[in-house]
């Protein structure tokens, strides 16, 4: 019966309606997590962070990160979400970051209100004003896991 599930699709639904990511590192046997506002753009999730955060200087540092995914719910029936692991990387500056900034900033558009009329809206003006970075989370495993559908439902996905 679980097979039946479009698990690709619930999985890609579920994350367009979420807007919080949280981040996981580790460094000396000590883990960490961070949430972060983030946007799923052409399978990789860009979100805004400072350079000298500890989940970006341990994300860099190890090559490694997890990540997960999930709506607050108020029963055990209804927990459902995205697990993945995968890597941190800066999203740079090509066409590629420029069109995952204008995602972004669909998708928050307070965003907007952080500049002046006319200002130009760009990952350099945003970096100075606010001393972040923009990065990309690269999943190389992702699972979705869905209590609704059937106790400890977990299945890889591909996010596309």
């Amino acid at each position: 019966m679980a097979d039946e599930y479009p698990v690709n699709e619930l999985a890609l639904s579920l994350i367009n309606a979420q807007s919080t990511m949280a981040l996981a590192t580790a460094r000396d046997d000590c883990a960490w997590a961070a949430p972060v506002y983030f946007v799923f753009h052409k399978t990789a999730f860009y979100f805004f962070s400072s350079p000298d955060s500890r989940h970006i200087s341990e994300a860099l540092d190890s090559g490694q990160a997890s990540a997960t995914i999930y709506p607050v719910v108020d029963t055990w029936q209804d927990i459902k979400g995205i697990q993945m692991s995968g890597k941190i990387r800066s999203a740079g500056k090509g066409l590629k970051a420029l069109q995952a900034l204008h995602a972004y900033t669909v998708k928050f558009p307070f965003v907007k209100s952080f500049f002046k009329p006319g200002q130009a809206l760009n990952l350099e003006v945003f970096a100075k004003q606010f001393r972040v970075r923009f990065y990309c989370y690269m999943p190389d495993v992702v699972y979705y896991l869905d209590n609704q559908i059937e106790f400890g439902f977990r299945k890889a996905v591909t996010l596309v």
